[in-house]
């Protein structure tokens, strides 16, 4: 069997096989994506011109008050009603260290599992192939705890949203509510792209008798 191959599924079973405990989102990584979300989402709406009409038209006569959208609490309202939704377009990438190792995309590793299928090579990953793509469950986890300190800390937001928008939004509800010092190093993690040399499967590295199975459970 090609090293390269045994290497790759051997690598992705790994993250299988690790503590579970280890690898669910800790309160920093929920914390980071939330606020992450959080912003793209207000960043996107904010650019709308709209005009609300707010208050009941009285018998007096007295005229509907006139707000904008973007400073609106109707539109923080749309915004958190799915926003930890959103968490499910993120994948694991195991290659990655610490909290970069969720991002939207695929990974490399599960790319490049999937370029061998696609060139009749056959790969075990103890799940049918149609499921490859579905939220993991550490995934899962990120989103169910998202929507935990999302309840928890509604007001905060709330008080971001309507007085502290000139503070970034991870400092005020990450740092200075959510966690304490010691827990604070994944805001800090920034992605800088793939390290080290990226490695492609050449057609002869694929070539395998056919109904061979490669079963990363073996490995």
């Amino acid at each position: 069997m090609n090293f390269f191959i045994v290497a790759l599924l051997c690598a992705c079973c790994s993250l299988a096989a690790a503590d579970q405990d280890e690898r669910m989102p800790n309160k920093c990584e929920v914390c980071k994506f939330l606020t992450v979300e959080l912003q793209e989402a207000l960043e996107k709406t904010g650019r709308s011109k709209e005009v609300l009409e707010v208050g009941d038209v009285l018998d007096t006569g007295k005229r509907r008050r006139k707000i904008k959208y973007n400073t609106s609490e109707t539109r923080l309202t749309e915004v958190l009603d799915d926003i930890c939704e959103r968490i499910l377009q993120y994948n694991v990438h195991a290659e990655r260290p610490g909290s970069l190792r969720y991002s939207k995309g695929s990974s490399q590793t599960m790319t490049t599992l999937k370029n061998l299928v696609n060139k009749g090579v056959k790969v075990d990953l103890g799940m049918p192939y149609e499921l490859w793509d579905e939220p993991s469950a550490e995934v899962t986890d990120l989103k169910k705890q998202c929507e935990m300190m999302l309840e928890r800390y509604e007001e905060v937001v709330e008080d971001w949203y309507f007085h502290h928008q000139d503070q970034r939004l991870d400092s005020f509800l990450c740092k200075e509510h959510v966690l304490q010092t010691s827990e604070r190093e994944c805001l800090e993690e920034a992605w800088k792209g793939d390290a080290g040399v990226k490695q492609e499967v050449s057609s002869e590295e694929t070539e395998h008798k056919e109904g061979t199975t490669h079963d990363a459970g073996e490995l």
